[in-house]
């Protein structure tokens, strides 16, 4: 007996424990190689991508195959170094490599990118200046306005809220014609905010003879020019935006109360809660899950706002309605600034994950608490 668990502790833990050691240095050193190679090759398509033109660096090709080769090492490596639990992890190398492909190298391209002064009008080319873009961006006036833009749109989503709040209720409830105003109430989300924006802002809006500048007219309004105003623009944008998503959050909390324990309300309703003490201090309740996620859905989607916003005003009036991806979009197509424009981009990037990540952990411990 002695003998058997001396036996079975002197057995390795880890199989890997079992693979040679030549082995895993042979793993170890393919990898070396293949990864100097690939960081070689980049440094040298960025440093002399114009002086080595005659030997095949004109393209991005050479390092497209080193990245290859690369890939082949890092299965070669897991399968030399851990065995079987290696030749398992070669399943995941293809959606590896595909992220580092199509999300981390553009990123740190575009981060390459931001630190060069490059403009398509000009014949100087692409030209690596430091941080020049990013005190310039801390002066800019038109960029900090656009993030102010931004605090003020993201706040309008928590009326969206309880606007779509209200009809799911609505639609929740038993009512006549509930499946046909469902479909109603869905039908802005399947248009394009395009579309939403020259259907309704074009056509509906327009101040001459558009049907809401008239009945505005007929209200009182001398001039209604719904995007001439700076405050009177942006609440415009606000309410085509608005218009567009708010049936995307009515969907969900509909899904949310129709997904609700139905004992639980009548439970309420027996213990003598009126309709509003059921809704404040049960529905809402176990709807927080449901209506944080659909709130922070939607403040993703507000911070990508840019399509009806470039359709209808281009930013105007002197900037006054632009959000952060308009202003970009405008500095690429109106000035050909692509080094400008992508430090703008980065540095709302860097905003964004540092906000959505504060939200996430603020919602969680809000919901936690509640319940």
């Amino acid at each position: 007996m002695a003998e058997q668990t001396s036996t079975a502790n002197a057995w390795p833990a880890n199989p890997a424990d079992l693979i040679p050691q030549g082995r895993k240095r042979l793993g170890w050193g393919l990898l070396a190689v293949a990864t100097l190679g690939l960081l070689t090759i980049i440094v040298v398509q960025i440093l002399y991508k114009t002086e080595m033109s005659t030997v095949g660096f004109d393209t991005w090709r050479p390092v497209i195959y080193a990245y290859i080769l690369w890939g082949a090492a890092l299965g070669a490596w897991q399968v030399l170094t851990r065995g079987e639990d290696g030749q398992r992890a070669l399943f995941l190398l293809p959606a590896l490599l595909f992220t580092i492909a199509m999300v981390i190298f553009p990123t740190l391209f575009g981060f390459y990118i931001a630190l060069t002064d490059w403009n398509l009008s000009s014949f100087a080319g692409r030209r690596f200046n430091g941080l020049d873009n990013f005190w310039q961006m801390l002066a800019d006036p038109y960029y900090r306005n656009a993030l102010f833009n931004m605090v003020l749109y993201v706040l309008a989503v928590l009326v969206e809220y309880v606007i779509a709040f209200g009809l799911a209720l609505l639609l929740n409830a038993q009512i006549k014609a509930r499946k046909f105003f469902r479909v109603v109430f869905l039908l802005p989300l399947m248009l394009s905010p395009v579309a939403v924006s020259w259907m309704v802002g074009k056509s509906l809006m327009e101040y001459r003879f558009g049907p809401a500048a008239t009945l505005a007219r007929h209200l009182g309004w001398d001039n209604p020019a719904f995007f001439s105003d700076p405050i009177t623009a942006r609440i415009s944008i606000m309410m085509l935006d608005a218009w567009t998503f708010i049936p995307f959050m009515m969907i969900m909390l509909l899904a949310g109360l129709q997904a609700m324990s139905r004992e639980v309300l009548e439970a309420a309703r027996v213990d003598g809660a009126t309709a509003w003490q059921t809704f404040w201090q049960v529905t809402f309740p176990l709807m927080l899950p449901v209506s944080v996620t659909a709130v922070i859905l939607r403040i993703i989607f507000k911070l990508k706002l840019a399509d009806i916003i470039i359709t209808l005003t281009s930013g105007g009036p002197g900037g006054a309605t632009d959000s952060v991806s308009s202003f970009i979009y405008r500095e690429y197509r109106d000035r050909s600034n692509v080094g400008y424009g992508t430090m703008l981009a980065m540095a709302y990037l860097i905003i964004i994950v540092v906000f959505v990540t504060w939200l996430l952990k603020v919602a969680s411990r809000f919901v936690r608490n509640v319940n």
